[in-house]
């Protein structure tokens, strides 16, 4: 077997993903045409399978700028494969931030590949790489928000107006929970190779402790309501509502019954 052979099937896109987005477009499709006898249901594997698709594309940008900055191990490993089945924490990366979604409405930053950085030369390199998952869920946010700030909405289902709207809420609070600078996070990741040596390794211990951390801080009233206060003004920015993120949870969260506010849609 000739090297270019292996390559080749390293970056493969594995049936695994091509599933998730088979799901994607099928549940999506059925929000849109009402074709679904239970709109909710369909909503949630919409919004579920695009928020798994999201996260297999945040892991691919770590693993595809690596490759790029000199790790060429990521290849051998299954990241360049687009399948969540091969990362390192597979419950970390797509289990829990999913369990999450259900649970509060919280785009959980999921991790991860891992990177073997002794290869990799030059602290800009080292940056990027820990800034190109974040940075995809920021396109990713664009593309869920750009019919809103576009106008682009006349006629479209409320159903899949309000589903667009919640994908987008839990993609900028990934994206801002990422770029968070707390240690196993990648605003850290991004900042840490031009810290000092001594701060590293002080830091270094409570790296494994930081998504508990800033998930420990949002169960606090204060610093929830702030946190979401920002999330809020962003996507009213951006041309989505309370409403609209409210009413696309509730229809997320199929199982609580539907909600005759959201049904008497503006």
């Amino acid at each position: 077997m000739t090297t270019a052979t292996t390559r080749h099937s390293e970056r493969r896109i594995s049936p695994v993903f091509v599933g998730i987005l088979a799901v994607t477009a099928v549940t999506g499709w059925a929000t849109w045409t009402g074709f679904a006898e239970q709109p909710g249901v369909a909503v949630f594997l919409f919004v579920t399978a695009a928020w798994i698709v999201s996260l297999c594309l945040h892991e691919y940008a770590h693993a595809r700028t690596a490759l790029h900055s000199g790790d060429i191990s990521v290849g051998a490993k299954g990241y360049l494969t687009l399948n969540p089945l091969k990362y390192t924490h597979a419950l970390l990366s797509i289990v829990l931030p999913v369990i999450f979604v259900i649970m509060g409405g919280i785009g959980l930053p999921g991790g991860a590949v891992f990177i073997e950085r002794g290869r990799i030369r030059g602290r800009w390199r080292h940056s990027l790489i820990s800034a190109a998952g974040p940075l995809t869920n920021v396109l990713f946010a664009v593309v869920c928000t750009a019919p809103f700030w576009l106008g682009a909405l006349e006629g479209v289902p409320d159903d899949f107006r309000f589903a667009l709207a919640f994908l987008a809420l839990l993609q900028v609070t990934a994206a801002l929970l990422n770029f968070l600078p707390v240690p196993g996070l990648d605003g850290y990741g991004v900042i840490e190779p031009w810290l000092s040596y001594g701060i590293r390794r002080q830091v270094e211990p409570f790296a494994p402790f930081g998504l508990l951390f800033v998930f420990a801080l949002l169960w606090l009233p204060a610093v929830n309501g702030v946190f979401f206060d920002v999330i809020d003004t962003i996507l009213k920015s951006l041309g989505i509502s309370d409403f609209e993120t409210y009413c696309g949870q509730e229809l997320y969260r199929f199982w609580q019954g539907s909600n005759e506010y959201c049904q008497a849609a503006p």
